[in-house]
């Protein structure tokens, strides 16, 4: 696995306690939509037993120009140092690594769940689905507690928008602990509200991204809806 030198170009803020950085992309760095590596900070102020290596998938799409991860930022060296991190700071990269990519039989629909900082994969490949104009048909389910914490709700909106064959279904578990409005679905992802959107639910291929629990969770929602288990794929996002 090659290993690239790479520098921070900025930052900012993307929802509650979750942030962007966009990185330079290195020459002849390639990857797939959804894949991620890992990001080693280069003489970090501090660390920890986890040392200074950690895993995140790419948001951006593989024809942007730009590598860009977003996390949600907790009390950990790590997240502390990359907060901090100025534009032209040098960070190491090495991927890309996995396969929770698009699926290539575009007869089968594609349906992403996802669960918080777990939309990124499904940003990268919804973005490039579009950008490539694919003929797969896709919904996007995706829970948050509470709309200001929902990372890249305008730029999935933005796609639903340019994308006639993308479906974004975004639900809030938590509403009523919001003082930005809401109108869109409420409470938990389950067969009902899967059943609502998908005619056929065991037509699609399946994508869940997001913690641990919220995975086995959808998993065990879809299997019981009748969808076959050779057609999910899964990923989990641990906090660190």
């Amino acid at each position: 696995m090659e290993t690239f030198r790479t520098k921070l170009l900025r930052k900012r803020e993307v929802a509650e306690r979750t942030a962007a950085f966009y990185f330079e992309k290195p020459k002849g760095f390639q990857f797939r939509a959804g894949q991620f590596i890992d990001l080693t900070l280069v003489d970090p102020a501090e660390t920890d037993a986890a040392g200074s290596t950690r895993t995140f998938t790419l948001a951006s799409a593989p024809y942007e120009d730009e590598l860009m991860i977003a996390t949600r930022m907790r009390a950990s060296a790590f997240k502390r140092v990359l907060a901090g991190l100025s534009p032209g700071a040098v960070a190491l990269l090495e991927g890309p690594m996995g396969s929770f990519t698009l699926h290539s039989n575009a007869s089968k629909p594609a349906v992403f769940l996802a669960g918080g900082i777990g939309i990124t994969p499904f940003v990268s490949i919804s973005k490039q689905a579009a950008h490539d104009r694919l003929p797969h048909r896709i919904h996007l389910f995706y829970s948050n507690q509470r709309p200001e914490g929902a990372a890249f709700l305008e730029t999935l909106g933005a796609l639903e928008k340019a994308n006639p064959r993308f479906r974004l279904i975004a639900t809030m578990t938590d509403k009523d602990k919001s003082d930005t409005p809401w109108n869109g679905e409420t409470g938990f992802i389950d067969g009902a509200m899967v059943r609502r959107y998908i005619e056929t639910p065991s037509g699609p291929v399946y994508s869940i991204a997001g913690p641990p629990e919220m995975v086995e969770a959808m998993r065990r929602m879809l299997i019981g809806t009748g969808v076959d288990p050779d057609d999910l794929r899964t990923e989990e996002f641990a906090g660190y």
